[in-house]
């Protein structure tokens, strides 16, 4: 019987489909076989550092096989891997190793420079494994001690399987919108659980409830010759790329591609999209989703996207008039819009050619979710009140380490534990919930409460509008003003005053931006997510 247990079912799929492929990027090329077997050697060398049990094993890594298996060698020891964002500098990244106990840092070598400077400050790390990507453009630094990941490859036995007792973990760093990063912890068998019995449903089956229905349905993929290939756009070190991108559909017997580019290039995506016959594409929103369409329109006809069958977002609005186009060059797809965060999935909403719209920021909400208001009471269909959407379904254990914040977060209503990521929205009378943002991006201008992302959806109906964030200045009488800025569709004219006029119509007065800067990109995160900090400098500088 195989447990209830990421690693232990991979272990297994590998067992059953040895020859199948299990990760893909480039000309980078490898089978179920190859990848459990690269993961078991770099088992065997966390082990051979002493790491025990719920050893944090950190991946400081861009999209690459190697990321893939870290990832399950870490699991491969009862251990736990670590996400550790790319962009991270010196302060954030002495924190973070720091705040999660690493043991074991896997690192690209482009990345080393910012190692090496923040090592005597990691004292609990036992060793520093280095993934050679390539020319340094300032030369090579050199992590001392630092042993080469090709060399670990070479040197080390796989090692024996360790059989789950149950306790393990699993943790995810979310950076979230303020503050530094919060390690988000699950129970290992509740977390494989979950995916178990949701994820078959996104692709239309039916849930499974135990790990050998996995393998029987791996079997059935395998006679039939049509296994699973799903793609991760945005980076694996955040949930939406690796939950759903990576981990969830390698539980299927299937293979992960990625992207070799560091950024997106949607004539690159197309062009995967095509050559690896993929069926299921994970993306964050509008950010990801216009380039795409702007690409197919401007050659409907270049590539064979047959073999798509979904294409599935998270993490960032995905507005109608998107989805809208996309279904007209990809009839076969469907949309699947689904509202969640690491703390846990509240709601989603599927769109197909031949379903009614799914209108923008509107989410059928999961059967375990709800909306309560800040005194606890259940928000009622078509009241109109604004409340907290609350997640209770596989809600996480804590915070690590912060037990003030997981006190507000994961807080029991009514004898129900649920999850509170700081979603604020409406009800409305059919069931369905109208996503309004996070509390904690809201402003407060002259009493009024404005949600910076309805605000942000208004104006890019414009149709020169690309991207657009909103944010609140500071203001003498007000409190807060609205203020923000907005990039432009290549080739696209427009002037600051023309995008305001034509919001002026979709938007009470008081919401809409006293000043809009127009600048070159609106600035987001490699995973789609918007990025205030440099939104409001650029504003300050004027574009």
């Amino acid at each position: 019987m195989v447990d209830m247990h990421y690693g232990s079912i991979w272990e297994a799929v590998a067992d059953t489909v040895p020859d199948a492929p299990a990760v893909v990027q480039g000309a980078r090329r490898l089978s179920w076989g190859e990848y459990e077997q690269r993961a078991a050697r770099l088992a065997a060398c966390l082990l051979d550092a002493g790491l025990a049990p719920h050893a944090r094993v950190g991946m400081y890594l861009y999209n690459a096989p190697e990321y893939c298996e870290t990832n399950f060698a870490a699991m491969k020891m009862r251990g736990v891997p670590i996400n550790i964002n790319y962009r991270y500098l010196d302060q954030e990244l002495a924190y973070l190793l720091d705040n999660a106990d690493i043991e074991v840092l896997v690192y690209h070598s482009s990345l080393a420079d910012r190692v090496a400077r923040v090592q005597d400050k990691a004292t609990r790390v036992r060793r520093w494994i280095e993934v050679d990507d390539g020319p340094i453009a300032h030369g090579r630094v050199s992590v001392p001690g630092a042993l080469s990941y090709d060399e670990v490859q070479a040197q080390f036995a796989p090692a024996p399987r360790i059989k789950p007792e149950g306790d393990e973990l699993y943790m995810l760093y979310t950076g979230g919108t303020t503050g530094m990063p919060k390690g988000v912890t699950y129970s290992m068998a509740e977390f494989t659980r979950f995916f178990l019995a949701s994820y078959p449903t996104m692709l239309g089956g039916a849930p499974w409830n135990t790990a050998e229905e996995v393998l029987d349905s791996v079997r059935a993929r395998a006679a039939s010759g049509t296994p699973l290939v799903a793609m991760s756009s945005p980076p694996l070190m955040h949930g939406t790329g690796c939950w759903l991108g990576m981990m969830a559909p390698h539980l299927m017997g299937g293979a992960t591609v990625m992207l070799e580019s560091r950024g997106l290039d949607p004539i690159e995506l197309w062009d995967t999209v095509a050559r690896e016959r993929v069926q299921q594409l994970i993306i964050v929103g509008d950010a990801f989703a216009r380039p795409m369409l702007r690409e197919l329109q401007a050659a409907p006809t270049r590539w064979d996207l047959d073999s798509l069958r979904v294409i599935i977002s998270s993490g960032a609005m995905w507005s109608l008039e998107v989805k809208r186009g996309l279904l007209e060059l990809l009839p076969q797809v469907a949309l699947a819009d689904l509202l969640g965060s690491t703390e846990g999935g509240m709601g989603q909403s599927l769109m197909t050619r031949d379903t009614p719209p799914a209108e923008t920021a509107k989410f059928m909400l999961r059967p375990t979710s709800r909306v309560f208001t800040s005194d606890d009471r259940e928000v009622q269909p078509g009241s109109g009140e604004v409340g907290l959407v609350a997640n209770g379904g596989l809600v996480p254990l804590y915070y690590h380490k912060d037990p003030e914040k997981s006190a507000r977060t994961f807080r029991t209503v009514n004898g129900q534990r649920y999850s509170f990521p700081g979603d604020m929205a409406t009800v409305e009378a059919d069931g369905t919930l109208t996503l309004l943002g996070r509390g904690s991006n809201c402003i407060n201008t002259g009493g009024e409460k404005v949600f910076p992302e309805e605000v942000e959806e208004a104006l890019k109906q414009h149709p020169a509008v690309e991207d657009a964030l909103v944010f609140g200045e500071a203001d003498e009488r007000f409190g807060q003003r609205v203020v923000g800025v907005a990039s432009l569709k290549p080739g696209a004219t427009a002037s600051a005053e023309d995008i305001l006029a034509d919001a002026h119509g979709r938007l009470a007065g008081y919401k809409l931006p006293r000043r809009l800067v127009l600048v070159p990109r609106t600035p987001r995160a490699p995973n789609g997510k918007a990025d205030y900090v440099t939104a409001k400098q650029l504003f300050a500088a004027g574009g």
